[in-house]
């Protein structure tokens, strides 16, 4: 499986901006996929993911109630809506996607197996 993201850049605080996640070589039903972030000296944290069966969708606090993640039917391509993002979202975001990994383990980074090459976003104020 490989993953491609894109659409990262420079927004302005309480704007908004699209992050895309393409992945190639997956027909997995259970699949787990979404996005993690980086920012400079810190760890690799979880943004959010959405999980099939059934699509749930989930959230880290910070991002929740701003940023929405969706995907087209077929899983293979997963989207980041970034609204009102503000100057602690300025990060590398990364793409990752999971066959295993299970319900209690999808914020924890260890748990994907295909990451994509990251996509900068900078935030400014």
């Amino acid at each position: 499986v490989q993953l491609q993201a894109s659409g990262g850049g420079l927004v302005q605080a309480g704007g908004s901006l699209r992050l895309s996640c393409a992945a190639s070589g997956g027909t997995q039903s259970r699949v787990v996929m979404g996005w993690f972030r980086q920012a400079p000296g810190k760890e690799r944290e979880f943004v959010s993911v959405i999980r099939w069966p059934g699509g749930h969708t989930y959230y880290a606090d910070a991002v929740k109630g701003r940023f929405t993640i969706a995907s087209d039917n077929a899983k293979n391509t997963v989207y980041l809506q970034m609204n009102r993002p503000n100057t602690e979202d300025t990060a590398v975001y990364y793409c990752a996607r999971s066959h295993t990994a299970i319900l209690s383990s999808i914020t924890y980074a260890q748990s994907y197996a295909y990451w994509g090459q990251g996509t900068q976003v900078t935030v400014s104020s």
